[in-house]
């Protein structure tokens, strides 16, 4: 079993490396104050962004996360914020509303390629959203895979990475996935993610897989090699181990479920521990698994309008319109299905006494 990172190869695959042996209850942390990275929603209302839900969302977020002396970041121009479907107006326009509301706060943006061939890979088309970005700083931008990119081999895809990080100006995060985001999406090799974690531009990264603990993985790495690389969960599956790890969250789920979070963030430090976490853990979860459920495609991008339906109910937004060029939209009545996935986690909110969690009366 490989453990020395000399002995990686672009071709070696995680079960070849002690890595993907670690144990969670390993890598416990009652301690930690890790912040919470929430991809925010981008609302909208007859076809047009809705500003002031999104505003509105925003200050709800940022009161929760104050209840519970949270750390929060937000993410803005994700997948969640329909990065794929803007316009670069539009995704400034995103970054001046949330200035608006926070003249001096860090925030977190995503990047990915404007206007690129999906099989030719070009630096450049990555310039556009690192332009607008880097402009309205202080921020961080995480680097969203793109098509061309993803088909790159581990050593190409490094040169690739590499290259994009020579007009990055301020502290990057990479970004991996899995094909329940996106189709033609792949996680990172070990070889991979050690050479990513070794370039001084790119200070951690996110992880979003469903269906193999790539983030435990990745965070057994990080801590065996002692890397100055921070892995953020962007697992919505796995909610709960992010937290027990002490490691950062980068989620959609944050939305959705946002005092929860901020509520087993802080029941779970060793100084404010309440058993009752355990059931947090499983309520928050089971919601998150409503949201986050696969079609018939094996594909779980229609969690955003799951999310605006919850959102909607907790009149935090108007509408539960999702972006009319985004093809993610449920079938039948979510509405009825999001109703029916916070009966147990409002149960658990009721008895914990967690603020900003109710339906509109």
């Amino acid at each position: 079993m490989i453990s020395h990172p000399s002995d990686l190869k672009p071709s070696t695959s995680w079960n070849e490396t002690t890595w993907a042996k670690a144990r969670e209850e390993d890598l416990t942390d009652h301690s930690s104050s890790s912040r919470l990275c929430v991809a925010a929603l981008l609302p909208f209302n007859e076809g047009q962004p809705d500003w002031s839900s999104f505003e509105r969302m925003l200050q709800w977020m940022t009161k929760c996360a104050d209840a519970y002396g949270v750390e929060i970041t937000f993410v803005l121009n994700a997948d969640t914020g329909y990065v794929f479907n803007l316009s670069n107006q539009l995704y400034e326009e995103v970054i001046n509303r949330f200035r608006s509301l926070y003249p001096k706060a860090c925030f977190i943006s995503g990047v990915t390629a404007v206007g690129a061939s999906p099989s030719d890979f070009q630096a450049s088309c990555y310039l556009p959203h690192l332009e607008i970005a880097q402009a309205h700083g202080p921020c961080e931008v995480m680097i969203m895979t793109s098509q061309a990119l993803n088909a790159l081999g581990p050593e190409n895809r490094k040169d690739a990475y590499f290259e994009i990080a020579e007009k990055i100006e301020v502290p990057a995060l990479v970004h991996a996935l899995e094909p329940a985001f996106v189709p033609w999406a792949t996680p990172f090799e070990p070889w991979l993610l050690h050479q990513l974690a070794g370039h001084e531009k790119f200070v951690g990264g996110k992880i979003s897989t469903l269906d193999e603990p790539h983030f435990l993985y990745w965070a057994s790495m990080c801590r065996d090699l002692g890397l100055d690389f921070v892995p953020h969960s962007g697992d919505d599956f796995g909610i709960a181990s992010a937290i027990r790890m002490g490691l950062p969250l980068l989620i959609g789920a944050g939305v959705s479920a946002c005092p929860l979070i901020c509520a087993a963030k802080k029941y779970w430090k060793k100084e404010d521990f309440d058993s009752r976490v355990y059931k947090l853990f499983e309520a928050l979860q089971s919601l998150e698994d409503s949201v986050f459920r696969l079609d018939d495609k094996g594909s779980a991008a229609g969690y955003k309008h799951s999310t605006a339906e919850i959102l909607k109910m907790l009149d935090i937004i108007d509408s539960a319109e999702i972006h009319p060029a985004c093809p993610d939209l449920r079938s039948g009545d979510e509405q009825a299905r999001m109703r029916e996935a916070l009966i147990r986690p409002m149960r658990i909110a009721n008895r914990m006494e967690i603020p900003h969690y109710q339906f509109k009366s």
